[in-house]
């Protein structure tokens, strides 16, 4: 259904500095795929949350890069940000990395809630992290064709 994939990829300092490249990007490619305005801000907001994890809690102090790709397809925008610094949760609290809906919210670290706003912003998001390779997230936003754009 989508063998139709198309990718546009940024390599990036992890500088918060940069994020602002990647809101330009994804305001690009999203709207020329015919998302709403609504829908992009909400995307940004989501990216933007993605990025700010990888520049606050990846790397720390130490220059590293942050790896966005925009996925395309007919029916679907993904993004990827990935890094390859210290999870910013492998403080040894989290046993099951990558997910906070079994936590309370008192327990959840700042920065966490990150999370949370971006699963309310998209349709889906996931996070992988591996030890010593760093964290990649995934968000994804399906595009609603109206009957007018058919």
């Amino acid at each position: 259904m989508n063998a139709d994939v198309q990718r546009v990829t940024l390599n990036l300092p992890a500088n918060a500095e940069y994020v602002d490249i990647v809101r330009l990007n994804l305001y690009g490619i999203a709207s020329k795929m015919g998302f709403s305005y609504e829908e992009i801000e909400d995307m940004k907001v989501a990216v933007s949350e993605a990025c700010n994890n990888s520049v606050l809690y990846a790397y720390g102090q130490e220059g590293g890069m942050v790896e966005v790709i925009f996925e395309v397809t007919s029916e679907s925008l993904s993004i990827m940000v990935r890094d390859e610094g210290e999870s910013f949760e492998s403080n040894g609290k989290t046993e099951n990395p990558g997910t906070l809906h079994d936590k309370e919210l008192d327990d959840v670290q700042i920065g966490g809630l990150g999370f949370y706003l971006m699963e309310a912003l998209m349709d889906e998001v996931s996070v992988n992290n591996q030890t010593g390779k760093g964290t990649e997230v995934i968000l994804t936003k399906r595009l609603v064709k109206s009957e007018e754009r058919v």
